[in-house]
């Protein structure tokens, strides 16, 4: 397993987008909380390729800006194509801290 920290727990507001760059990766990594739940997800749109950090936050779907896909940040699953799902990280709070494991 390999685990990052992705920020402090405060750093996350339930209903806002946040981005939150990773040392090894190419686009970050975006959290925020949704129903009760801490959410963690890759920072871009598996259609093509458009960064998600400017999409819409609407009723638990972050909507992409470039072509409109909205995603369900629960599950990652695509509204608008069954075959695209968002890749989510599993969520560990170790005190104060935020970290995902991206293996």
């Amino acid at each position: 397993m390999l685990r990052a920290r992705l920020c402090k727990l405060e750093e996350i507001v339930e209903g806002e987008l946040r981005t939150f760059p990773i040392a090894g990766l190419i686009w970050p990594v975006i959290a925020t909380v949704i129903d009760g739940e801490l959410v963690a997800t890759a920072g871009v749109c598996p259609h093509e390729d458009v960064p998600l950090g400017d999409g819409e936050l609407c009723e638990g779907r972050i909507v992409c800006p470039g072509h409109g896909y909205a995603f369900d940040l629960r599950s990652g699953r695509c509204q608008h194509d069954g075959d695209l799902t968002l890749r989510r990280y599993r969520v560990t709070v170790a005190g104060d801290d935020v970290w995902i494991d991206l293996l």
